[in-house]
């Protein structure tokens, strides 16, 4: 099978990557161009594109240099068949902890993010995952 199950982890090491390190150049690896990102976690819907996403990442501290503590990883992980995947995703940010629903397509000889939706908590009213 074209993909495997293997791949998506490694794929998704780097979507943690970046955001950890903020380091677009890592993002733009996992994440297709036409990625749309969708949330309503405060009451209002919110459709961002991928130049809003970066320029945000861009104008934050990294949590590396912030000296947050890591955390991230797997919840599930669904593969439907050589080119589709699903991802949830466990990932904190700052002051929140977001869990992601992640659509991956397998396209040019690469696992890509295609849509992210996500929702998030303070991170300090969440149990400790690791």
């Amino acid at each position: 099978m074209t993909g495997n199950h293997a791949d998506i982890v490694a794929a998704l090491g780097v979507y943690f990557d970046g955001f950890y390190e903020g380091d677009c150049s890592k993002l733009k690896q996992i994440f297709h161009p036409d990625c749309h990102l969708y949330s309503a976690t405060e009451g209002a819907y919110v459709d961002s594109n991928m130049a809003a996403v970066y320029g945000r990442v861009e104008s934050r501290i990294k949590p590396s240099e912030r000296g947050d503590k890591r955390e991230d990883g797997f919840l599930t992980i669904d593969q439907s068949g050589p080119e589709c995947a699903f991802a949830k995703v466990y990932i904190a940010l700052g002051e929140k902890m977001f869990t992601d629903y992640l659509t991956l397509i397998h396209l040019d000889g690469r696992w890509q993010i295609i849509t992210k939706t996500f929702t998030w908590v303070p991170r300090d009213e969440v149990e400790p995952l690791n």
